[in-house]
């Protein structure tokens, strides 16, 4: 039809069956900070796709750090162990999107981080914008601590990012050129040639023991005139190396550098870095002396990061060293707000602290008595809620409860609230902090990731521990450390290298070449666990492996902390041949 003004009339029948659109469900947003061992791990094992997931970081791939010490000395090609962010995410059936930006505020008020690219546009500077969130992951890591020393800043070198080590490397380089020079004296050579490492943590003694190896293998071969000039010190405030680990694997270091010419200075604390000349003061004696250097690497481990020490200003935080979380990596006096990897550490909950509500909850007949019985039937929630509680059985060889209180095994025997805290008073005694590793980083992120894809379905149907101060249960598991060492698949667990690391000390009995090749060096190198390039994929973290390398490409004495990926991956294939047995 057409009307008078010459325009066309147009109508529906009211009883056409027109396509209707359903509602968009708008999906909660998730923002990822880093892209580090936590944040690439969440990821990675992210698989829900009612999220979008925004990642916000400065560098835009991930690195496998534990082989930054490799990379220094030319072991390994930065190239090889570096992954880019947008190629791990590209895959997922997850919306994510990656931002090369800093985040510079975190404002958890209004739920929003204030961030600065890392792009000048037009040349009218960095531009910053806000992203909102409704779930956010802090995963930024952590800045190496100098503890405000006067001069590490200016003169020192850290081993933190890709660009570290490739500094670190054309310093090595650059030393032996200039001490090559004909005009130069003995003395000047000796120190051009002195290389100094302070920290005697992970990444100090195994770019110690790196360096070592690539003087005595290459660079003697390449400068001959030069190699009686080298030296190479570790000072270590500590009385030993290592001291977070293992007391048969500190000791093994030790011997090895002292054996490979490695002056070890124990109880040194460094306390200024000049351009010439690093001074140290003896913690025995408080005696201070001076020795020139060519380079100092400075790896003494990590301090809080400004944006994460504002952000704990924000919820009360601000007397901590690292931000605290829960035992679900949720930051405490939040709700929707989690951390993980360096940036954060668990405040497990003691069992003091909650005993008055552990009892209440086992005395279900409100008799002011519990019987063994009774203290059986939740035994397991505590033990989940309060894993101190499991270790101290299995360090005291106890089967059950029942033997921690000293009973004959009769479930009629009544105990009460003073007795409870009497078994109970040591068991606090076996929590201790998680190191700051990559495993740990990693371990945490794929944590996190399996709670997210089954956050629905936890909150109608729960499945973690009950809840002692409350009613229910909690909707997840608490984080373990490692979750994959379990009875059935760990020879040595219980053990203080392979058990469960809120403990370092437990039975001393032997290991098996399996343990130690799958535990300790995993332990020592602080890292994942790598999978050796081939059909049968070795790694439970399912991270980013480097590539290109191969067993064939090192001399048998090459590169201390290589032999320990090798004994690593020779105790994962061992395992897996086993069957776990």
């Amino acid at each position: 039809f057409v009307c008078s003004g010459g325009g066309l009339l147009a109508y529906a029948d009211a009883n056409s069956t027109s396509p209707i659109a359903p509602p968009e469900i708008k999906k909660k947003r998730v923002v990822v900070l880093g892209t580090g061992w936590a944040g690439t791990s969440f990821l990675k094992q992210l698989d829900n796709p009612s999220y979008d997931v925004q990642v916000i970081s400065p560098r835009n791939y991930f690195a496998f750090t534990p082989l930054l010490p490799s990379v220094t000395v030319g072991t390994v090609e930065p190239r090889s162990i570096v992954e880019p962010i947008r190629n791990i995410v590209k895959k997922k059936n997850v919306d994510v999107h990656y931002w090369e930006a800093e985040c510079f505020k975190i404002d958890s008020q209004s739920k929003k981080v204030h961030c600065r690219s890392n792009q000048n546009i037009d040349g009218k500077g960095k531009e910053e914008f806000v992203v909102d969130y409704d779930y956010l992951v802090i995963a930024m890591g952590a800045r190496p601590n100098t503890f405000n020393t006067p001069g590490v800043v200016e003169h020192c070198n850290f081993l933190k990012e890709v660009e570290d080590a490739q500094k670190i490397r054309r310093s090595v380089i650059d030393a032996f050129e200039k001490a090559s020079l004909p005009s130069l004296s003995d003395e000047e050579r000796q120190k051009m040639l002195h290389f100094v490492v302070v920290g005697g943590g992970p990444t100090g003694v195994e770019f110690a023991a790196e360096l070592h190896d690539f003087v005595k293998e290459d660079l003697v071969k390449l400068y001959p005139a030069a190699g009686k000039y080298v030296k190479i010190t570790l000072l270590e405030a500590a009385d030993h190396i290592l001291t977070m680990f293992d007391k048969r694997i500190t000791e093994f270091a030790e011997d090895k550098f002292k054996r490979d010419g490695i002056d070890v200075k124990l109880g040194s604390m460094v306390i200024k870095v000049s351009d010439k000349e690093i001074s140290t003061k003896a913690r025995v004696n408080g005696q201070v002396a001076t020795m020139p250097y060519g380079m100092v690497v400075w790896s003494t481990g990590i301090g809080t990061d400004p944006v994460v020490k504002d952000f704990m200003k924000q919820v009360g935080q601000e007397t901590r060293r690292v931000l605290a979380t829960d035992e679900w990596l949720r930051v405490e006096g939040t709700d929707s707000i989690y951390a993980l990897g360096d940036c954060a550490t668990i405040n497990q909950r003691r069992v003091m602290e909650d005993i008055d509500s552990i009892f209440k909850k086992a005395d279900k007949d409100n008799s002011g008595k519990l019987t063994v019985k009774e203290l059986q039937e939740v035994v397991d929630d505590i033990c989940e809620r309060y894993p101190q509680v499991d270790l101290y059985l299995k360090t005291k060889k106890l089967r059950n409860i029942a033997d921690l209180l000293k009973d004959d095994s009769k479930s009629s025997v009544e105990i009460s609230i003073e007795e409870l805290k009497a078994a109970l008073k040591e068991v606090d005694a076996q929590v201790k902090n998680l190191p700051a590793t990559a495993q740990v980083a990693a371990q945490q992120g794929a944590y996190l990731a399996k709670c997210f894809n089954r956050m629905e379905e936890a909150e109608k149907n729960p499945e973690g521990p009950l809840r002692f101060r409350g009613e229910g249960r909690h909707r997840f598991r608490p984080f373990r450390f490692p979750p994959f060492l379990s009875k059935s698949n760990c020879p040595a667990s219980g053990t203080s290298i392979s058990g469960n690391l809120l403990h370092w000390e437990g039975n001393k009995r032997q290991l098996s070449f399996q343990a130690i090749g799958c535990q300790s060096a995993t332990a020592l190198s602080g890292s994942g666990t790598p999978s050796m390039q081939g059909k049968t994929k070795l790694s439970p973290l399912a991270l980013p492996s480097p590539a290109g390398l191969s067993i064939q490409d090192f001399s048998p004495c090459r590169r201390f902390s290589f032999s320990l990926y090798i004994l690593q991956q020779a105790g994962e294939l061992a395992h897996q041949i086993s069957g776990g047995d």
